[in-house]
């Protein structure tokens, strides 16, 4: 019996374990202590409940504009029951799959890895599929590599030996830095016919996807924590369930935008946002400073001030003692107040920098709070860079955080946050956990729980999510907030390749990339900074109050262009591919209906032009008011030709198509 659901077509006959159609791999795969796989390998595939998986239910459901499909299936030898929950809109041909385990047999069962899901390809040849991967790491987020998969998994001739292969092509993230190294979304590419499969993993803490062979195919595994990466294992007592991470998978990157904003809690607002902090103030906030600074960012033209890192210290040096979060009266000597007043009385909404997962070890609140409150290994508190690590399992850890809150919003007036993350704690906990990486689960999942709380009791809170830049920026985290830090790259002749890149794995409403002119900077070195963060959420920064009225005025002029794009429809593209990170020339587009928003960069080492396909009628968004560039059409080519003079240069491009 096939079912055919939404653009998938799943197999669903009582002698086989569930599987997409025309293909052999079973949907789930479950490792098990004491059970491992009928085929010898270190990978999600063939293993033994996973090939004895029998279907014995099918429900399809409606939950607001959501379609789900559940699909059960038993093992008769464990009694092991499992739920495949699917789920997708109308509009979009993507959808996300969760996979719940429970015991209804007699014994224990030691869970050492689940697949959210796994999935045979029907149709592509190995060797004519290209994998796209994206490494990360802080200052150089999102470096995308696309190669042909056989580079990875090697043609072996599989059928000849009448067995499936052993191997696979593994990418993994440890931690709580979900995408500090590597990024959990991916995609497979027909080089042939254009067809893709794209993926993402939605999990603020460790996870694992997998590509390789069978000799029905290429398969795909997508994963959260597992035992052989994370030292996770998860015991299920009779009648105890077990629910994995969810994962995502989309038929093209434009369908996979188009999920991401449905799996928003709160549609992203698009306030421009001037912050402190960025090659500014630097984590040294004083009343003195910041006065002149609001004034000059409210006549840019920004909608949002935050004060970032330091308004919480009496001295410079805070990093191992915050955790308290009070105003520090040295820096105010009339209050913070007076601060955020100034701040309101331009009609901004006022925000503070917090980094309310750590406790100093410096901290007065390290000793108020008990150790239980804290992640721990071996009856010793976790720490990392003078840091230790809430454990928000604890319901002293959560009380704690709630009355920082509470209090900063409700007796300051806070109306936005920048939730930084500094640190990353490590393999976990083994406090009331089966396993270390079970007790980081367990707090994952708690995190997730305790920002749901403050968005219900705050609704009209802006949540930025930030670590360390880019360092866990995830879809468990960005469906609960507006936008996402993509980097604390500070030399803005390398920020260009992270804001083209992060659409891929960020939504252009979501994206926020740092624009920090500055009065030392030519006008072409301040419109280049100001086009990085334009296609995309404008992250402003920068000494506005230093400048020149004309330098000023280049500032708002893109404050305005900016404010012209709706993001929150628009889909990406990449004329020139996308980019590595020293091309000299970068582009990006952002396509809204009939009008796409076209980026280019040009960086020293560039040919004078380049060329891109496009079809419609083209003229300069911005900077408008700066030397012209020279472009040609020729059918549906547009030739740009830079000036010699300009080391750094940028505009955004308006097409009418």
């Amino acid at each position: 019996m096939t079912l055919e659901w939404g653009n998938l077509a799943i197999d669903t006959s009582g002698d086989a374990p569930a599987r997409l159609h025309g293909t052999g791999q079973p949907l789930v795969e479950i490792l098990i202590a004491g059970e491992g796989r009928d085929h010898v390998s270190r990978r999600f595939s063939e293993t033994s409940v996973g090939r004895r998986l029998r279907v014995t239910g099918v429900a399809e459901t409606r939950d607001g504009s959501w379609h789900e499909l559940r699909l059960d299936q038993r093992d008769g030898r464990t009694g092991l029951a499992v739920r495949l929950q699917l789920r997708r809109t109308a509009e979009t041909a993507a959808f996300q799959a969760r996979t719940t385990v429970t015991n209804d047999g007699p014994d224990p069962v030691l869970l050492l890895g689940v697949t959210s899901l796994a999935a045979g390809l029907s149709g592509p040849a190995a060797g004519d599929l290209d994998l796209l991967t994206g490494a990360s790491e802080w200052l150089g987020e999102g470096r995308w590599t696309r190669r042909p998969l056989r580079e990875v998994v090697p043609g072996l001739n599989l059928r000849l030996h009448g067995q499936d292969g052993r191997g696979c092509h593994t990418v993994t993230s440890s931690g709580t830095w979900s995408t500090g190294a590597r990024l959990p979304t991916g995609a497979l590419i027909d080089r042939i016919t254009g067809r893709s499969w794209w993926w993402q993993i939605e999990h603020n803490g460790p996870w694992r996807y997998e590509t390789g062979e069978r000799r029905d195919g290429v398969y795909l595994a997508l994963l959260g924590p597992t035992d052989a990466d994370h030292q996770w294992q998860q015991w299920l007592a009779p009648g105890e369930s077990f629910t994995t991470v969810p994962v995502s998978v989309a038929e093209s990157v434009a369908a996979l935008t188009a999920h991401r904003r449905a799996l928003l809690r709160t549609p992203a607002t698009l306030p421009v946002v001037f912050n402190d902090y960025m090659n500014t103030l630097m984590g040294d906030p004083t009343t003195e400073k910041l006065l002149p600074l609001i004034d000059a960012a409210a006549a840019a033209g920004a909608d949002v001030f935050c004060v970032d890192a330091g308004w919480y210290d009496n001295d410079a040096d805070w990093w191992d003692s915050v955790g308290e979060w009070q105003p520090s009266q040295t820096r105010f000597p009339r209050g913070l107040e007076e601060v955020l007043g100034r701040i309101r009385d331009h009609g901004l909404t006022p925000g503070l920098w917090l980094e309310p997962e750590v406790i100093g070890v410096r901290s007065p609140v390290a000793d108020k709070l008990p150790d239980a409150a804290f992640l721990q290994r071996g009856g010793a508190r976790v720490v990392e860079h003078g840091r230790y690590h809430l454990d928000l399992r604890h319901p002293a850890a959560v009380a704690h955080l709630d009355e920082v809150v509470d209090r900063l919003v409700e007796q300051l007036g806070a109306g936005y946050f920048k939730l930084d993350y500094n640190v990353d704690p490590g393999t976990g906990t083994d406090v009331d956990a089966d396993s270390p990486g079970a007790g980081l689960l367990g707090h994952n999942r708690a995190h997730l729980d305790w920002l749901d709380r403050v968005r219900d009791r705050h609704p009209g809170l802006i949540l930025e999510n930030c670590a360390s830049g880019a360092m866990r920026a995830d879809y468990a985290l960005l469906s609960r907030m507006q936008l996402q830090s993509t980097s604390d790259q500070q030399d803005f002749r390398l920020y260009p390749p992270i804001a083209v890149a992060a659409p891929l794995s960020i939504l252009p409403e979501q994206a926020a990339s740092w624009a920090y002119p500055q009065p030392e900077m030519t006008d072409e070195e301040i419109a280049y900074t100001m086009c990085t963060g334009m296609l995309g959420r404008l992250y402003l920064s920068g000494r506005l109050d230093r400048m020149s009225a004309d330098q000023l005025e280049l500032v708002r002029d893109g404050v305005l262009a900016h404010r012209e794009i709706d993001l929150r429809g628009a889909v990406p593209v990449w004329p020139l591919g996308l980019p590595g990170w020293d091309d000299p020339w970068l582009s990006l587009g952002l396509r809204v209906a009939d009008t796409t928003y076209l980026g280019l960069w040009r960086r020293p080492g560039a040919p004078e032009s380049t060329t891109l396909p496009v079809d419609g009628e083209v003229e300069v968004l911005y900077p408008r008011r700066l030397p012209p560039w020279t472009y040609a059409r020729e059918a549906n080519a547009l030739t740009v030709t830079v000036p010699r003079t300009a080391s750094y240069a940028a505009r955004i491009f308006k097409i009418r198509h």
